[in-house]
């Protein structure tokens, strides 16, 4: 049937035991858009617990949930005013335990956004910090009398919309620096006063039973800001000090840093193991779409060969999107300009001139067979993988919502009123539903799918229970592997004999090809997604449909 060549280079530690977030399948969620429980419309704690159940038979072991605190609402809830409170919006304090509780119950673990490079302008601390330039919160921030110079590499997160990372505030009579929007002062983390109020908030959650947190904007905490009493001496030292206290107070916690830069300086937020635990794949999930665009695995490869080996108990976080925008500005011109041209050739499906503000599915056409095959991808590959609500059973978009709402539009959970999301009237809802076109939730939604056994939704179920069935996953080498046809994406893990396979065709057309397997000739194998046992390797190449995958394993088989 197929196989042919030698092993390759191992690229991982040997086998050992694994944390329990290197073996997560994480799961993020929107509060206000995932269910609501109390009818006025939005998403909230109520109704995000009584979808536990769900979540469960999906088979997530690990919900991450997006910023919850009380805040004026002007960035989606980053601009936080109160640490230690739940927004209305969605709920309690009580409601928060319960929903935490109730996961618990059901096997799975929460995390969530620990938003500590800046807060609101309303917060009490920026408030006290404008009027009195001798109280203790002033130097919370980051001030100036005089316009400063930039610092070196320092830019606006929002070309386009923020022009400088200085304001004037006429209360203060001074300059507060912002990476982020005027709304959303930058915190001084050099000021040890301010890194104790960021155990406290530490504290404060992990009391109540979470198991760790998404560390927002991780290199700004720690950037140089231009002054030097704003600049840390020992900025990594500040990552570290979070991650011990953490482990203090709750040993295994994990922090999930988001770190978008370039793969080599990636790999610093990681220390000794010390620092951030686990870090998002911003890079890979940008080269998968140049394989998905270019119908070429030279691409994805690449992608994987340059991201830097994690030390021991670290993990990097695979992802195909995320819900803020997929970022290309930091990948080669020409890819970014294939991706476009096939997933974003519309100005409306692009931002800040350097994202994509669109879901996996219409990325995708609708294309059950494509979108399948790019999450195979990713639950076949080491690390986490991270799933964004609603993708699983392959949600739309709505490009008529700003920046990064587009995507973060409200779960679809069956073609009744208001895609079962709420049972307020339509004109009471957070967002729009997506109710026309191919992707209303008329079409697709969570009730009609968990019928159909060929659905999107029991495809992703499946991945899910076959890779936590899989020790391999976590505990194996991973192994470069490769196909005659370029299209053909191979990769492999070998753990005491036993080797795992995993195949996938990237393009449109039928393919027989054969892999570059060599060194091991097992005697018999199973193809793990139709569950098929084989005996015997007579024929050297292996046959794909368009747009299939295979995972193959064989068991303490030698050559």
């Amino acid at each position: 049937m197929f196989f042919n060549g030698d092993w390759q280079e191992s690229v991982a530690v040997p086998s050992r035991s694994s944390s329990w977030y290197e073996e997560a399948v994480i799961y993020s969620i929107d509060v206000e858009k995932f269910a609501d429980g109390n009818g006025d419309g939005i998403g909230d704690f109520i109704g995000l617990a009584e979808r536990l159940t769900y979540l469960s038979e999906l088979g997530i072991t690990c919900i991450w949930l997006l910023p919850f605190y009380g805040s004026p609402d002007r960035d989606n809830g980053y601009d936080v005013s109160d640490f230690y409170s739940i927004n209305p919006k969605v709920g309690t304090l009580d409601d928060f335990l319960a929903f935490l509780h109730s996961a618990g119950e059901h096997g799975i673990r929460v995390i969530i956004d620990l938003v500590v490079n800046h807060t609101s302008d309303q917060h009490p601390w920026f408030q006290a910090a404008r009027r009195d330039d001798q109280t203790r919160y002033r130097d919370y921030y980051v001030w100036s009398a005089d316009p400063p110079p930039v610092a070196s590499g320092a830019k606006s997160i929002f070309p386009g919309e923020v022009n400088s990372l200085w304001t004037y505030d006429e209360v203060a009579r001074a300059y507060y620096f912002h990476h982020f929007y005027d709304f959303q002062p930058e915190l001084n983390a050099a000021n040890p006063e301010v890194r104790e109020e960021i155990l406290r908030i530490v504290d404060y959650w992990i009391a109540f039973g979470v198991s760790g947190f998404r560390l927002d904007a991780a290199p700004l905490i720690i950037a140089d800001k231009g002054l030097e009493h704003a600049n840390p001496r020992d900025p990594h030292g500040i990552l570290r000090q979070i991650g011990g206290y953490l482990q203090s107070r709750r040993p295994g916690g994990v922090l999930l840093g988001e770190v978008n830069l370039a793969p080599e300086a990636s790999d610093a937020f990681f220390g000794e193991g010390d620092q951030l635990q686990l870090l998002l794949n911003f890079m890979l999930a940008c080269y998968l779409f140049a394989g998905f665009a270019r119908e070429d695995a030279a691409s994805i490869n690449q992608g994987l060969s340059l991201l830097p080996e994690p030390p021991p108990g670290c993990g990097w976080v695979n992802f195909l999107r995320n819900l803020d925008e997929l970022d290309f500005s930091r990948v080669p011109a020409d890819l970014k300009k294939d991706v476009f041209e096939v997933f974003a050739p519309k100005e409306e499906m692009q931002v800040f001139n350097r994202g994509i503000r669109r879901r996996v599915a219409p990325m995708l056409q609708g294309d059950q067979r494509r979108i399948e095959l790019a999450f195979s991808i990713i639950f076949s590959l080491s690390g986490p993988p991270l799933i964004v609500y609603g993708d699983e059973i392959g949600i739309g978009e709505d490009l008529s919502q700003a920046g990064r709402n587009t995507v973060r539009v409200p779960m679809q959970w069956s073609a009744e009123k208001n895609a079962g999301f709420s049972g307020a009237s339509s004109g009471k809802l957070c967002q729009p539903l997506v109710a026309d076109g191919p992707f209303s939730y008329k079409k697709v939604n969570a009730a009609d799918q968990s019928k159909d056994p060929h659905s999107l939704l029991n495809r992703i179920k499946r991945f899910i229970s076959l890779r936590r069935k899989q020790p391999i996953f976590t505990k194996g080498r991973m192994v470069r592997l490769s196909a005659d046809d370029p299209a053909v994406l191979v990769h492999g893990f070998e753990d005491a004999g036993a080797l795992l396979l995993l195949v996938h065709n990237l393009a449109d057309r039928r393919i027989k090809t054969k892999i570059n397997f060599g060194g091991m000739q097992p005697r018999s194998f199973r193809d793990l997604i139709a569950d098929v046992e084989y005996e015997g390797l007579s024929e050297p190449r292996l046959e794909l449909e368009p747009y299939a995958y295979r995972w193959f394993i064989s068991e303490g088989n030698g050559s």
